[in-house]
């Protein structure tokens, strides 16, 4: 399958219609070039806060609920497009007042089929800036989607840095990873996280980025990273684990043609067998004794 990884500039959107056009021509030139997964980044649609006026996007707060306001909206357009299309996509995650979990919000990324099926995601653990400043909240367990792709686990951004999350979506043949960097090392972090869900569980991991500036919004307001697709450096993949890799900072798409197959190859038969052998660690003495060397 071909899949396309967004690296996505976030836009002071004037109007509803300017949005709509906009994820349109996106998810069509995915499509045109074949795509059959369209994978958004995280908090992209956070410049939906903008419909509700520049006062509303540059407050923290009012901006959680001007962008909750408008995801239903958001999520019949994507589906209407993953129909339209006949792709999968991972819409960008947005914040989402649910109030069957509380009464804050989650950060939460929506997985559409072309049948119309939907799924939800939400953001497990929150960043420093969530739960300190942002008051965004863990939402809803993980969940492994079974879709005729093959079966796809999400992993938002910091929550690709934590193993035991990677280990729990162990049957997943593809992990996306949705991700809103300020920094080079804030990106650096969560690729790193990526690649080893990549190599611990013998899977492809899909990451994908907002970019550039968006001066309008304290939540977003800069933004680093590319898309990229990462499997096991093991047979039938690079060397370097690396399937393919935007240019840093630059809007537009990354593609890759992907063989699940090899998936299934290299956990029956790969050069080594991490995924298999995960549990070999529980059975060992891990008891760190301290030696003075002087």
């Amino acid at each position: 399958m071909k899949i396309a990884t967004a690296a996505y500039p976030l836009d002071p959107l004037g109007s509803w219609a300017e949005y709509r056009r906009k994820i349109a021509d996106w998810v069509a030139e995915a499509a045109g070039q074949g795509a059959e997964l369209a994978v958004f980044p995280e908090y992209g649609a956070m410049e939906l806060a903008m419909l509700s006026g520049a006062e509303a996007a540059g407050d923290l707060e009012r901006s959680l609920h001007a962008v909750s306001d408008v995801m239903a909206d958001a999520n019949d357009l994507h589906a209407d497009l993953a129909s339209r299309h006949r792709l999968h996509i991972l819409g960008a995650s947005a914040p989402v007042f649910d109030p069957a979990l509380g009464e804050r919000p989650v950060n939460r990324a929506m997985l559409f089929t072309p049948t119309g099926a939907r799924g939800a995601q939400d953001k497990q653990i929150m960043t420093r800036f969530e739960r300190e400043e942002w008051g965004v909240v863990p939402g809803g367990p993980l969940r492994l989607f079974d879709t005729t792709l093959g079966k796809i686990g999400v992993l938002i951004c910091y929550d690709s840095e934590f193993p035991l999350l990677g280990k729990a979506l162990a049957d997943a043949d593809l992990i996306l990873v949705p991700s809103c960097t300020e920094a080079r090392a804030g990106y650096s972090r969560v690729r790193i996280g990526a690649m080893a869900r990549a190599l611990e569980m013998q899977c492809i991991s899909v990451m994908a980025s907002t970019v550039g500036a968006a001066a309008w919004s304290p939540a977003v307001d800069e933004n680093t990273g590319m898309g990229g697709v990462f499997g096991p450096p093991d047979t039938g993949f690079p060397p370097t684990g690396v399937i393919a890799e935007g240019t840093l900072d630059r809007p537009g798409w990354t593609f890759a043609d992907i063989d699940l197959a090899q998936v299934a190859h290299v956990r029956a038969d790969g050069g080594v067998l991490n995924r298999r052998h995960w549990d070999d660690q529980h059975g060992r003495d891990v008891t760190v004794t301290s030696e003075r060397l002087r």
